[in-house]
């Protein structure tokens, strides 16, 4: 870490919305999970993060509030790891306090990472813990680096602000981030909440190869047949008079894979997927090409660079600029409470997870959460390993019950595990943390 401690960076554009929009339990913190083969060694892993500290020095940050702008500033705090002993995705940024953005810990075999969302989104967030994984694997089995595979991205490219970067003005642009292609009222999930303001965590793990070839017997891919499903699914929760109302639902996307960066920073546009279920009945076959026209119309190089372009106009705009925070902490959340309403639910394909040969042998999955205010969907993939990461408000599941009894049906085996320790009786999921360890999981049949 450099010795100037007056050292600061501003914010990216998505993380200037993120502080004025925490809201219950979406307190913008998300969770990312490697699952090894063996029981981590805590030392070791300690070690693997203090080396990686040294790639990520714009991570080792706590956030103040200035007069125009949040900031971050470098922190003299070591981060520390520490064994899971707060319920998933906790609160991070604590106005006030000068606690860093991230904290990484473990359970048995599983190491996390959880950050809040004005550090990085979910990509940069897993470069990092990739490269925490990759240093703890590579020295406890005397991988060397050439067995590593190295990321070749320098510490500059890694900490830029890419939306800076290819921002373009544009006339007729608004004052804030315009995502939305819903613009009506959306139907939205109901249930009874967490009384203690807690999220409840499933997490159901498939094989790729199985969901592959039912995505390719309908002729479509992943996303859309993984989007279909919940579609569906929400549906079946609804009352027929409620079906005037569009399921939207918003999918966050990755804009490195149309923009040339490198940055572990806030890169990411949204689209919404917009179904109508008076159209719905009774089959995937009835949603599946609407939400694939609606995934072909909205991935197009142009609407991802308006998407991409929207989210730089809360800084270029000069009226926003000479705003003091308080004014422009106001006009963001009443922007977010707009677009709520837009929206039924997010599902997050965080994409597949890429690692070297060598280390793949002692890894048994990835897995991704994002906090909520009802409800969402995160997936990531490693190897044969799907997972679809559900984080939720609610008490009770039966929206993923649906979800998730929809693949089996189609014949993929579906092992669940969930977060959730005093179960009612005849409910169908049980503790991730059993005496093993190892996840009380079972297989929906």
């Amino acid at each position: 870490m450099s010795e100037n401690r007056n050292k600061w960076y501003k914010l990216d554009n998505v993380a200037k919305i993120v502080p004025c929009t925490e809201a219950g339990t979406d307190n913008r913190v998300f969770r990312l999970v490697c699952e090894l083969k063996e029981e981590v060694d805590p030392e070791m892993l300690q070690q693997a993060l203090d080396h990686t500290m040294q790639e990520f020095p714009h991570f080792n940050v706590y956030m103040k509030k200035g007069f125009f702008w949040y900031y971050l500033k470098e922190s003299r705090e070591r981060a520390a790891v520490y064994e899971d002993n707060l319920p998933a995705c906790s609160e991070i940024y604590i106005p006030g306090r000068r606690n860093l953005l991230f904290r990484v810990n473990y359970y048995k075999k599983r190491i996390n990472v959880e950050m809040y969302h004005a550090l990085s989104d979910g990509t940069g967030a897993f470069e990092f813990l990739k490269a925490i994984v990759l240093r703890y694997l590579g020295a406890k089995y005397n991988l060397t680096d050439e067995q590593l595979e190295w990321s070749t991205a320098s510490v500059r490219e890694k900490k830029d602000d890419a939306f800076g970067r290819f921002y373009q003005k544009q006339k007729d642009q608004g004052l804030i981030p315009k995502v939305s292609s819903a613009n009506t009222k959306a139907w939205h999930i109901r249930g009874e909440r967490d009384e203690n303001i807690k999220l409840h965590l499933l997490e159901g793990t498939l094989s790729v190869g199985s969901f592959l070839e039912k995505a390719r017997a309908y002729h479509t891919t992943l996303a859309v047949l993984a989007t279909s499903i919940l579609i569906e699914s929400i549906i079946k929760e609804m009352r027929m008079r409620d079906h005037r109302y569009p399921v939207v639902i918003a999918v966050p996307v990755n804009l490195r894979n149309y923009f040339p960066s490198n940055t572990t920073r806030n890169f990411f546009g949204v689209i919404d997927v917009i179904y109508h279920p008076v159209n719905y009945k009774g089959s995937l076959e009835d949603i599946i090409p609407s939400v694939r026209k609606s995934f072909q119309e909205e991935l197009t190089e142009e609407k991802i660079f308006q998407s991409m372009n929207s989210y730089s106009a809360l800084e270029n705009n000069i009226g926003i600029q000479m705003a003091p925070l308080i004014i422009k902490d106001l006009v963001v959340a009443g922007f977010n409470k707009s677009r709520k309403k837009e929206v039924t639910m997010t599902l997050s394909n965080v994409g597949k997870v890429n690692m070297p040969a060598a280390v793949t042998p002692y890894i048994n999955k990835f897995a991704s959460f994002m906090a909520a205010e009802d409800m969402q969907i995160c997936i990531s993939s490693f190897e044969d390993k799907l997972v679809f990461g559900v984080t939720s408000a609610f008490r009770n599941h039966e929206i993923m019950m649906h979800f998730f009894r929809r693949m089996t049906e189609m014949g993929i085996d579906v092992e669940l595990s969930t977060s959730d320790f005093n179960t009612e009786p005849g409910t169908e999921t049980r503790s991730t943390r059993d005496e093993t360890g190892d996840g009380d999981a079972f297989h929906l049949q």
